[in-house]
């Protein structure tokens, strides 16, 4: 089962990209949510389901590396921009402003981000990054409104 989560919390290998692994994470993020059909059930569920398999397989890599957190899990941000984009109905113009808004917020991890990220396990590798997501998902909302004004 290890070389599974492996594969899952580095998002098939894209976690030991050298450079910059959560920005490449959230690409394949966003690269998801442009498979998935714009259904709300769908992208609720996978969102649901990468939350829950992401903090086992979180967790299993965090022993494997040997440290907390370790940049080459990039399976939260996958499901950070999944939800970053929930329910927003944008195009790829949108999806590109809430993928700078996520990588922003997750960066600077506003609170509680911070705190959820001393949860134990995969649950906190997860956990700061879906809080991350909500406050970017807030702000792409935001800008949307703004626009329509």
């Amino acid at each position: 089962m290890k070389p599974l989560a492996l594969a899952l919390a580095t998002a098939l290998g894209v976690g030991y990209i050298p450079m910059a692994p959560g920005t490449f994470g959230s690409a394949v993020g966003l690269l998801l949510w442009a498979a998935l059909p714009d259904a709300a059930p769908v992208q609720g569920a996978t969102i649901v389901v990468l939350f829950v398999a992401g903090s086992w397989a979180g967790g299993v890599a965090e022993r494997h590396f040997g440290r907390t957190d370790p940049g080459e899990i990039v399976v939260d941000e996958v499901m950070g921009m999944l939800l970053t984009l929930f329910l927003t109905g944008v195009g790829w113009k949108g999806a590109l402003v809430g993928f700078f808004l996520f990588r922003l917020s997750d960066i600077v991890k506003p609170p509680p981000a911070r705190r959820l990220e001393r949860l134990h396990g995969g649950i906190g590798v997860m956990a700061d990054d879906a809080m991350a997501a909500i406050y970017a998902n807030l702000a792409l909302r935001l800008c949307l409104w703004v626009v329509a004004r």
